[in-house]
């Protein structure tokens, strides 16, 4: 994972799973959340360090919205998929009261998906969904 900031466009961060980055940002954290969860998703057994990771970054309002949608769709709600993707990319979608990102997952037939993942000041995910915090 590679994390880059600009004055000109928005901050990114891409990554297969391993690199640099500044831990203390939010557009990194959220990075490094989703570079951690697909590697643990990839390692056979690494189902309970997928679950450990929840725990650690999503509070548990989040873990349950999230038990929620698996429950009805079957799939991985941190990933809102079935399997892990090949490439991915963080990008600072910018809000006003908090960090707001959009996720964007390759798999591995080269079709894309979207996620936004919002994140509070005190680099806290509080929303995993399709659309942003406010329209999930």
């Amino acid at each position: 994972m590679t994390a880059t900031a600009s004055a000109g466009g928005p901050r990114t961060a891409t990554g297969t799973g391993t690199g640099t980055g500044k831990p203390t940002g939010p557009i990194t954290r959220i990075a490094d959340f989703y570079g951690a969860y697909i590697d643990a998703r990839n390692t056979e057994g690494g189902g309970q360090l997928a679950e450990e990771l929840r725990k650690f970054y999503l509070p548990p309002a989040v873990r349950w919205e999230l038990k929620v949608w698996e429950k009805k769709n079957n799939a991985d709600g941190v990933l809102r998929a079935q399997n892990t993707p090949a490439r991915w990319k963080v990008t600072d979608n910018g809000t006003a009261n908090h960090t707001e990102t959009g996720i964007t997952f390759t798999w591995g037939n080269g079709r894309t998906t979207k996620l936004v993942v919002g994140m509070t000041r005190d680099l806290r995910i509080l929303h995993i969904g399709t659309k942003g915090a406010t329209g999930s």
